[in-house]
């Protein structure tokens, strides 16, 4: 090959390689973006007094003075609107039979969204459900609520080869001539007196409970339960994996039979989770009868990345330069104290990137703890009750609030927030073991 050829080929190989690199960095830019805006979002967001007040009465959390004082100015801001309400009903009683019930209904919904915009109105029972005590206590969301109060939804079907179009009617239109037509435009105007939007840090999104099905607190059940079955599973799967790695390098001779086991193993790293998942199911659960738990789960989930740490301790291992061996041997170590003091360290850091990849995949698998770990919502559970119990998971509760939630736009800071933290969580602890593994072979450079 001429040298001219070789060049032009080697800038083409560089070239192509600078190219996968920044394409690959553009794609992770773009995606993880968006997650992390929208998930630190959970926790840096414009909060509303109803928010304030929910961290008074059932957190005891806040200047109680204060809060009670911005409670007090934004009941004020409201009384007008509450007040103008009762007394249109008031006045409902002498209108005619058709326009009394024609208003009765229209009145009825703007009670319904104002009471999802604030909260109940005074005098008004208690509701049961914690989501119905109070308005809404984000500043964004109360935006949306507003705009319901003050326009009602139809849709417009006239023309049959389109589908329906979506059309917001003022509702002012529905009370024209009556004192309820003045509330609107009261809305409009004095919103933030009657919700004091603020700024808030919400740090308590990581350590708190949720409640009313993530309509309120935080993940850390799902934080604990997930750092619970990654390292469950990791403490299942690295021993054995380890000892699978060094029998099949230093102690089996190499065979037809061999051959069939290690591709047996990079085989089943290649199954699909779900079908592990259903092998926990049967084995665990059915044939052992053990309960869904944090254990069960962490035990699926080992047998998921166990062929993955097999294969990157085998190649590790295979890979420290056969004279440290040799050298070991003829000082008169033995076989086994030559692999344990000679052949491991050197492998180390090859055997940490393999433990790198296996836990960041055990961290955000779904499919093998639905059916053994997983529930949707629960306490956060104490060390021995992982042996009988199962527990919120991140990646389970992502899923979750995106497809089965009751009311998904309400808590979509939810579905980001556990995104980024299940990111975050990843990346630590990729990061933790980089840093361990240069830690560690500039240790063995020395």
């Amino acid at each position: 090959m001429r040298l001219q050829t070789r060049k032009l080929l080697d800038l083409a190989f560089s070239g192509s390689g600078i190219l996968a690199i920044a394409l690959m960095a553009a794609a992770l830019l773009i995606l993880l973006t968006p997650i992390f805006i929208r998930g630190s979002a959970a926790i840096f967001f414009t909060a509303t007094v109803e928010h304030r007040r929910i961290m008074l009465e059932k957190f005891e959390r806040g200047n109680r003075t204060a809060v009670e004082a911005e409670i007090a100015s934004a009941r004020a801001a409201r009384e007008p609107v509450y007040r103008t309400i009762a007394d249109f009903e008031k006045r409902l009683s002498d209108e005619s039979g058709a326009e009394r019930v024609r208003h009765r209904k229209s009145l009825k919904e703007l009670k319904t969204a104002l009471h999802v915009l604030l909260g109940p109105a005074p005098g008004d029972a208690r509701p049961m459900l914690m989501r119905d005590q109070y308005g809404q206590t984000r500043w964004d969301r109360a935006g949306v609520k507003l705009q319901r109060v003050l326009y009602r939804e139809e849709w417009d079907y006239s023309d049959p080869t389109k589908s329906g179009l979506r059309v917001l009617k003022p509702r002012a239109a529905d009370f024209a001539g009556t004192p309820i037509a003045e509330i609107f435009p009261y809305l409009e105007r004095n919103a933030e007196k009657m919700l004091l939007p603020r700024r808030t840090v919400y740090w308590r999104f990581l350590t708190d409970e949720s409640f009313d099905s993530h309509f309120f607190g935080g993940i850390w059940p799902e934080i604990l339960g997930t750092f619970y079955l990654t390292i469950g599973a990791m403490l299942l799967a690295i021993p054995m994996g380890l000892i699978a790695a060094i029998y099949l390098t230093e102690y089996a001779r190499e065979s037809r039979l061999l051959n069939i086991l290690r591709t047996c193993i990079s085989t089943l790293a290649g199954v699909p989770s779900i079908v592990f998942g259903m092998f926990g199911v049967a084995f665990f659960m059915t044939a052992l009868h053990l309960p869904k738990s944090v254990m069960v789960g962490s035990m699926t989930l080992a047998l998921l990345i166990l062929p993955t740490v097999i294969r990157a301790s085998e190649e590790a291992i295979r890979a420290v330069p056969q004279t440290y061996k040799e050298a070991a041997l003829s000082l008169g170590a033995g076989r086994w104290h030559a692999i344990r003091s000679i052949i491991l360290p050197a492998a180390l850091p090859g055997i940490l990137t393999g433990i790198v990849i296996s836990m960041g995949r055990a961290a955000g698998e779904t499919a093998p703890i639905i059916f053994t770990a997983a529930v949707s919502v629960g306490k956060p559970l104490a060390l021995w009750q992982t042996l009988t119990q199962p527990t919120p998971t991140l990646s389970w509760n992502i899923y979750n609030l995106a497809t089965e939630h009751e009311a998904v736009d309400e808590v979509r800071h939810v579905q980001y927030g556990l995104v980024f933290i299940l990111v975050v969580l990843v990346l630590l602890l990729n990061l933790g073991a980089i840093v361990m593994r240069a830690r560690i072979s500039k240790r063995l450079r020395v």
